[in-house]
Formats: structure tokens, C-alpha cells, sequence
């Protein structure tokens, strides 16, 4: 592992020369390729070189530690007890690091949200987990475009699509995706009862067309006048676009702009991300039968989360973490929940992976 983290140390020096050639500057396709491979080495680089300053300072302790002065030899093995446990923290964060990323993890993001059972207040719970992850893209500085959306009469969603656009998304809400449950007492219950619903959230990395092939021929495509609310325009013209994907049977519809054109590019870009998350699935399948455990693979048949709206608490069962600050989980205060659960999913692939290799 050392070498290993040498030859990268030893990269980024070289990468900082060439960032700072005048050739590398003036040819904006170079010097962006290499500032990203040194944008994306930088917390590794960070963490070794922090790890060796912990290592040169554990040494000298050692010896101070051998020390005829008593006085000093306590000093020292205090401060060895406490460089030992922080060196041991970096090596572990370091194998973390060195665990191969996903190359799915800089891309931009497909949310689908649906409710499922629970009626009415599903459909609530579904327009609170949006507005959360927007928060959350606020947060982040990430752009979020509405694709499609269908509205209950109190407001809730049936359905919400939406693209997620910004640095690293797809790696920051991967683990999102599956049945989220909420315990609540709804504003359609009378009697003050609580009552238990569940919404599926799939998130789905936008694929370009060089990934996903669409031929054509294999694509029905349907055009309809849309319903619900949108005036006089909705009603007298065919905008609203359905396509059917018939390999698959997948069926993408889209009727929230005015223009079929717009329709058409938005529902094409949701088919392009289901295709790609299909054949990711089927890969991801395969795997897990070769080494007999799904590390990662974000099923979305399990319950993976439940918001508890009585105690105030957000428990995610795959890692077994509570937190009791749910206000502030709902107002996009994500990130406590999403490190734990990358440091937990980086860490079962790490020991898949050392279970495979030879």
C-alpha cells in the first residue's frame, strides 16, 4: 500500500508541474484532464501526507519514551497511545481512499420518486422527500430540472422526476435509492391516529447517448393532448409524447412542456437513464452470484429507511444508525446519513473485492 501511495504522491507533483506549463494552459482540453486527475488525487494525497507526519512523529515519541526522565517518559507515552490510535485511523481512511471509485460517481443524477402504499399521505411523503433532496441540492449547488410530475389534488406527487445536475451526484445519492417508510400521523386522519406509508426512490445515473444506443426502429412513440392543468393550450394541441421501448417494455411519458419536441428530448432522456440502470442491474446480478453477496447494489425491494415523525428520529436499517434530528434531515441536513452509509458500503466492497482477488 505504501508504494502504491508513493507513486501517487509522486503523480501529483508531476501533475502540479504541468498545470503550471504554459503548453498545458494554453491547450484548455489538456490542462482540464489534468486538473481533474489532481482534483480527484487531492484528499488521498492529503491523507498520506498527514498520515506520514503522524508516523514521523509517533517515532520520535518512541523514543522520548525510553527517556531516563520520568516526568518526560509519561509525557511521551501518552502522546504515543494518541498517535497510535490517530495512525490507525489513517491507514484505515487511506484503504478507503484507495478502494477503485465507481466511474458512474461524477455523473449526473435521474431521481424518480413514487408513492406506494398509504394513498393520499404516500403521495405527501413523496412531495416532503423531494423538496428534501432539492434542499439538499441547494446545499450542494446543484441544479435540478423538473421532467416530469404528477400532482394530487392536496398537493402530493404520484410520481416526480427530476435531473440532478452538479459535481458528483450520482456518488453523493447513490445509496438513496429503495422504500422509504414514514410513521406520522397524516392531515387527512381525524381520529389522531398514526399511520404508516412508503415511498420508492430510484436513482438512476443519467446515461449519454454514446452509452445508450437507441435504435430507432425499436422505439413506438405515441402522441397524446395532455390533461390536468395547463389551459386552453393543453387541450388543443397532441404535445404530450409516450415511448415505448419495445425490447424492453419500458414506457416513458412526458407531457409537462408545451412543446412535443421538449417532450420528446425529456422522455428520451429518462428511457436512455432506465436502460443504463437495467443493464447496470443485470451486471450487478452476475456479480453478486460470483461472490454470493449483494455488496452495494442499492435493492430497491428493501426498506432501507424509516422517518419517524412522532420521535422526531430518521433510522436507515441498512446501517443500523438513528439520528434524532428529523426537522433537520427533512430540511436537506443529509450528510451525517450519507457519509456513514458510503464509509459502510466502501467498506464491504473493499473486503468483497479481497475476497475475489487471488
Amino acid at each position: 500500500m505504501l508504494e502504491k501511495l508513493e507513486s501517487i504522491e509522486t503523480r501529483c507533483m508531476q501533475l502540479d508541474q504541468l498545470l503550471s506549463d504554459a503548453d498545458v494552459i494554453n491547450d484548455q482540453k489538456r490542462f482540464q484532464q489534468y486538473a481533474k486527475e489532481r482534483s480527484d488525487l487531492s484528499e488521498l494525497l492529503e491523507t498520506y501526507r498527514r498520515y506520514k507526519k503522524v508516523c514521523a512523529h509517533l517515532e520520535e515519541s518512541e523514543q522520548l519514551a525510553l527517556e531516563r526522565d520520568e516526568e518526560m517518559r509519561q509525557l511521551a507515552k501518552a502522546e504515543v497511545h494518541q498517535l497510535r490510535g490517530e495512525k490507525a485511523l489513517l491507514e484505515q481512511r487511506l484503504t478507503l481512499l484507495l478502494v477503485p471509485k465507481d466511474p458512474r460517481d461524477e455523473k449526473n443524477i435521474i431521481l424518480e420518486i413514487r408513492a406506494g402504499t398509504g394513498g393520499e399521505e404516500a403521495a405527501i411523503f413523496a412531495a416532503d422527500l423531494f423538496r428534501m433532496y432539492a434542499r439538499y441540492a441547494e446545499k450542494q449547488r446543484w441544479r435540478v430540472e423538473i421532467l416530469s410530475e404528477n400532482v394530487t389534488g392536496l398537493g402530493g406527487f404520484k410520481e416526480m422526476i427530476a435531473l440532478f445536475e452538479g459535481r458528483q451526484v450520482y456518488s453523493r445519492l447513490k445509496y438513496e435509492s429503495g422504500v422509504h417508510r414514514v410513521q406520522r400521523v397524516p392531515a387527512t386522519e381525524s381520529q389522531g391516529r398514526i399511520h404508516t406509508s412508503a415511498v420508492t426512490v430510484a436513482v438512476l445515473p443519467e446515461a449519454e447517448e454514446v452509452e445508450i444506443e437507441i435504435d430507432t426502429s425499436d422505439l413506438k412513440i405515441d402522441v397524446f393532448r395532455s390533461s390536468g392543468p395547463g389551459g386552453q393550450h393543453v387541450n388543443k394541441t397532441d404535445s404530450a409524447v409516450r415511448i415505448t421501448h419495445l425490447p424492453t417494455g419500458l414506457v416513458v411519458s412526458c407531457q409537462d412542456e408545451k412543446s412535443q419536441f421538449k417532450n420528446k428530448a425529456k422522455a428520451l432522456k429518462i428511457l436512455r437513464a432506465r436502460l443504463l440502470d437495467r443493464a447496470v442491474q443485470v451486471q450487478q446480478s452476475e456479480i453478486s452470484q460470483a461472490r454470493k453477496s449483494q455488496v452495494g447494489s442499492g435493492d430497491r425491494s428493501e426498506r432501507i429507511r424509516t422517518y419517524n415523525y412522532p420521535q422526531g428520529r430518521v433510522t436507515d436499517h441498512r446501517i443500523g444508525v438513528t439520528v434524532h434530528n428529523l426537522e433537520n434531515v427533512l430540511a436537506g441536513e443529509l450528510d451525517a446519513i450519507i457519509d456513514q452509509l458510503s464509509t459502510h458500503f466502501q467498506t464491504e466492497s473493499l473486503q468483497a473485492s479481497e475476497l475475489l482477488s487471488p
